[in-house]
């Protein structure tokens, strides 16, 4: 059997191999033995911080939760639920939490019960 491997020059690195397909471009491991997208913890101090926003989102209220010691995946996971909890959208951007709307209150009982350390963060 001939081996195939294909690679990109500029990558400077394997990228698919016969023997065990694609590979990260970051860890070179094959894509379902992954290193660098196992789920880790951010770094912090375990205390998520709740805060009204509305600086640079065109006059439009914003709550953000930050620092909430979870991976992506079950930080996905929260965001949705609390989104549901709240009744309106929102977004998780580079693992903050954003609802629209002033829901401080409300996010932080919503956190706490969850038994996560949550504390009103700003004015």
């Amino acid at each position: 059997m001939v081996k195939k491997a294909a690679s990109l020059s500029a990558l400077g690195g394997l990228v698919y191999s016969t023997d065990s397909g694609r590979h990260c471009p970051d860890c070179g491991q094959p894509v379902a033995a992954c290193l660098c997208k196992q789920s880790q913890l951010p770094a912090g101090d375990g205390i998520a911080r709740v805060r009204r926003e509305s600086k640079g989102r065109g006059g439009k209220t914003v709550t953000t939760i930050s620092g909430v010691p979870l991976a992506e995946e079950p930080l996905k996971e929260l965001a949705s639920a609390l989104k549901k909890r709240c009744g309106c959208g929102g977004a998780l951007k580079d693992g903050v939490i954003e609802i629209q709307g002033d829901h401080v209150e409300l996010l932080l009982a919503e956190l706490s019960k969850r038994g996560f350390r949550a504390k009103k963060s700003g004015g």
